[in-house]
């Protein structure tokens, strides 16, 4: 099915390749960097696209395996793009249509209106679009979301039965409804388990890159901790790093995303969640391939997906240096909540719906 299918984009798309080439050839390197394996004129060919350089960002590094694997899985090769802002964003586009590869991945709500004006543009290339979602998608278009709530409320049930002051809340990087999902359902598994606890409205990282800016992260965080907040969430990304510098020196302690960040300041994380774009990459574009439209592929990943979980509830969890592993009883209600969640007893606010 690859090969037919490719062919006959290839020869519709001649014309559009030869100019991304011109476009990109010319961008003297702007469209950020790629990375790829092997080629051969025959074999499958997916790539991956970041919202920002990959670093020590475990989420974009994430979405790299995925495409990797789903290389590997279906005897093809992969490419990654790792984009820094706007222009590069379009002009990893450009050069990944450019290819005519089985499927685009894009990660990052960064591609929201790119994602739509490229489907639109190219009808006979597929795409996914994961970690946003665009009204009017056209059938090319598949989206996937994360329902960040749901890991977000079992970090919350642990920081209302830990928390000393009787005071939680989050630190995130913009106040967008995307983040507002750790927030709130951070807050809503706290007072799930401790009905007096107070949660903090959360104090917003902003600046020019609230991402990856660890010592305006660190600022705010100290800030926030003055309002007695001893259980703090960081749903900074890169940012995170200051924060946790913060929890040492202040005394509190800190929640980590996407990946197990407990490592970075041991005996100042209590535990985080983990998003598994890899496990998103894999299943989307497998349902792709087998022929799925996008109603019928998967566009939600929660904890029944095993699209996110928490560090604590991972097979390396004994080995994570996380402070909640001290606590097997703080655990032991957080594997309950876990499982109520997937069986549908327990329904998490979502605050975008």
């Amino acid at each position: 099915m690859f090969f037919t299918q490719r062919r006959t984009r290839a020869a519709v798309a001649a014309g559009a390749m030869s100019a991304a080439l011109l476009l990109t050839a010319c961008s003297g390197g702007d469209a950020g960097t790629s990375e790829s394996t092997e080629s051969s004129a025959d074999a499958p060919h997916f790539v991956y696209i970041t919202s920002d350089p990959i670093g020590q960002n475990a989420f974009l590094e994430s979405g790299k395996i995925g495409i990797e694997a789903v290389a590997a899985a279906n005897d093809g090769t992969a490419e990654t793009f790792e984009s820094k802002d706007d222009a590069s964003r379009r002009s990893n586009l450009e050069a990944a249509v450019a290819k005519v590869p089985e499927v685009v991945v894009m990660l990052g709500f960064q591609f929201a209106d790119l994602a739509l004006e490229f489907a639109e543009q190219y009808p006979d290339q597929s795409f996914v679009l994961i970690d946003t979602f665009v009204e009017g998608a056209p059938e090319n278009l598949y989206q996937a979301t994360f329902r960040e709530q749901e890991p977000s409320y079992l970090l919350g049930i642990e920081a209302g039965l830990l928390t000393e002051s009787g005071t939680v809340g989050s630190v995130i990087s913009l106040d967008i409804p995307l983040l507002q999902k750790y927030s709130v359902g951070f807050d809503e598994g706290a007072k799930s388990v401790n009905e007096s606890v107070a949660t903090v409205a959360p104090q917003v990282i902003g600046g020019d890159n609230p991402f990856a800016d660890t010592a305006r992260a660190k600022e705010q965080a100290i800030a926030f901790a003055a309002t007695g907040a001893d259980q703090v969430f960081a749903v900074g990304a890169a940012s995170n790093g200051g924060i946790f510098e913060a929890a040492a020196e202040k005394g509190f302690f800190a929640y980590g995303v996407d990946a197990n960040q407990c490592m970075m300041a041991p005996g100042s994380v209590m535990d985080g969640t983990i998003k598994s774009v890899n496990k998103v990459v894999e299943t989307v574009v497998g349902e792709i391939l087998d022929g799925k439209s996008p109603a019928e592929a998967t566009s939600s990943f929660g904890l029944a997906e095993e699209g996110m979980t928490i560090v604590s509830l991972t097979e390396e969890a004994a080995d994570s240096q996380c402070v909640v592993m001290d606590y097997p009883e703080v655990l032991e209600q957080v594997t309950e909540a876990r499982d109520a969640i997937v069986a549908g007893d327990i329904e998490v606010v979502d605050p975008t719906a």
